[in-house]
C-alpha cells in the first residue's frame, strides 16, 4: 500500500480505462509518448498487448475520487523492446533455478525516449506513487520492477527506496543558438564540416528529393510507411513490434506531433524518417526504407532533423538509442538513467556487482566520447543566443 493512507491504489487493464483528459493533465502535454493517446494506440493496435508479451498493468493513484499520479506499467513475459538489456540477469537467475518472468515495467514499449515515468503534478503524490509500485511488485509476487528510461530526479527518488540505478548512453543533439544549418557545421572542426557537406551533396547528386512534411501533410506517408518499416527492421534487427495498424493510428491520433523527411526519386518514395515534435524537443523514432541509398539514412535522420530544428529554433533533437557514428555528426553523449528492484537477495547482490562494474566501464567511456566530440575546440562552441530565440 502507498505510504498516504488516503491515497488509492488501483491496476488497470488497458489504457482506455482512464480518461485521456485524466492522464494527459498528469503527463503534461510535452512528451508526445507518455500522453494517453500514444500509449492507448500501441495497445489498441496490437502492438503491445498480452499476446506481444507487453500486458497492460497501468498503475493509478486516486484521493478522494481523484486521480493524483500514474504510472505506465507493463506485466513482462520476455525483456524484449526494451532498450535496457536484461537478458542476462534472467539466464543467471534461471540457472539458479529462480524465475525471472513475468516481471513488472515502467516504461514506454519499443521507445527508448529518456522522460517522466512517474506522472504526478506533486512531489507528494510521485513519492506516493513509487511506493505503490514496489507495493505491487511485491503483491504480485513478480521476480523485479524496472523503471526505464526515467528522468535523474525519478532514479534518484527510487534509489531512496532501495532500486538499484543503472545508467546509460545516448546521444542529443543540442542547439547552441544556430542562426541557420551554415553556422552549426562552422562551429564543427574542418574534417568534420567537409565530411558532412560531402554526405548532403552525394544524396542531392544521386537525384534525391529530400522533404520535411508536418502535421496533415506527413499522415499520407504514415499511412504506407509499414513496408518501409518492416524492411528496414527485417534488414537490420530481425524482429517488428509495430502493426500497420499503429501507423496509420498515428496520422491519425497524433496528427499535430508528427514530423516526417520523405526521399524520392522521381516521384517515388524511397524511405523516410518519422519524428515526434514534443515542447522543445524533435524526438527521431523511425526509419524506413525499401532501398538503402548512399548516406540516405544520415541525410533524412540527422541533418534534415538538425536543420528543422534549427530552424524552429528547438533546443534539442534526440534520436533514440545506439549510435556512437552520431558523435562525429554532432550529436553529444548524455547519461539515461533507470531504476531495477529485485526481489530475490541473491540475485539482487549479484546485479549490484555487475552495476557497479558496468557504471566504471560507462565512465570511461563517456570520458572517451566527449572528447572524440567534433566541435572545434573539442567541445561545442557556445553563443549568447539562446535556442527558440531568433537574432
Amino acid at each position: 500500500m502507498p505510504a498516504d493512507p488516503a491515497a488509492e491504489a488501483s491496476l488497470l487493464s488497458a489504457a482506455a480505462e482512464v480518461a485521456a483528459a485524466e492522464w494527459d493533465r498528469l503527463a503534461g502535454g510535452i512528451d508526445p509518448f507518455t500522453s494517453h493517446a500514444f500509449l492507448a494506440l500501441l495497445e489498441s493496435s496490437g502492438s503491445a498487448t498480452a499476446r506481444t508479451g507487453w500486458r497492460p498493468r497501468h498503475l493509478l493513484l486516486r484521493r478522494d475520487g481523484r486521480v493524483v499520479a500514474a504510472a505506465p506499467l507493463w506485466l513482462k513475459s520476455h525483456s524484449f523492446g526494451e532498450y535496457v538489456f536484461d537478458q542476462g540477469w534472467a539466464e543467471a537467475f534461471a540457472r539458479a533455478g529462480g524465475r525471472y518472468y513475468p516481471k513488472l515495467q515502467v516504461a514506454v514499449p519499443f521507445t527508448p525516449v529518456p522522460g517522466r515515468r512517474l506522472l504526478a503534478a506533486d512531489p507528494a503524490d510521485r513519492e506516493a506513487l513509487a511506493e505503490a509500485l514496489l507495493a505491487t511488485a511485491a503483491r504480485l509476487a513478480v521476480s523485479s520492477l524496472h523503471v526505464t528510461f526515467c528522468s535523474e530526479e525519478e532514479a534518484a527518488l527510487l534509489a531512496r527506496r532501495g532500486c538499484l540505478l543503472r545508467r546509460g548512453i545516448q546521444f542529443h543533439w543540442h542547439n547552441r543558438g544556430y542562426r541557420d544549418f551554415q553556422d552549426f557545421l562552422d562551429s564543427l572542426k574542418s574534417e568534420k564540416r567537409k565530411t558532412i557537406r560531402k554526405e548532403r551533396e552525394a544524396v542531392r547528386r544521386a537525384g534525391v528529393t529530400v522533404e520535411v512534411l508536418e502535421g496533415a501533410a506527413a499522415a499520407p506517408v504514415l499511412e504506407a510507411f509499414f513496408p518501409y518499416y518492416l524492411a528496414t527492421v527485417e534488414r537490420r534487427w530481425g524482429g517488428a513490434y509495430l502493426t500497420p495498424s499503429f501507423f496509420a493510428g498515428l496520422a491519425r491520433s497524433l496528427t499535430d506531433r508528427l514530423v516526417v523527411v520523405r526521399a524520392s526519386r522521381q516521384g517515388r518514395m524511397l524511405g523516410a524518417a518519422l519524428n515526434l515534435l514534443g515542447g522543445d524537443t524533435l524526438y527521431g523514432r523511425l526509419w524506413g526504407a525499401l532501398e538503402e541509398g548512399r548516406f540516405l539514412h544520415f541525410e533524412c535522420c540527422y541533418y534534415a532533423a538538425l536543420e528543422f530544428a534549427i530552424g524552429r529554433g528547438l533546443a534539442r533533437v534526440e534520436a533514440g538509442a545506439q549510435g556512437p557514428h552520431k558523435l562525429l555528426r554532432g550529436y553529444e553523449p548524455v547519461w539515461t538513467w533507470s531504476a531495477h528492484w529485485l526481489a530475490d537477495p541473491a540475485l539482487r547482490a549479484a546485479v549490484a556487482a555487475f552495476l557497479a562494474r558496468e557504471s566504471g566501464a560507462l565512465e570511461e567511456e563517456m570520458a572517451v566520447l566527449r572528447a572524440a566530440l567534433p566541435y572545434r575546440g573539442g567541445e561545442p562552441l557556445r553563443t549568447e543566443r539562446k535556442a527558440g530565440m531568433r537574432p
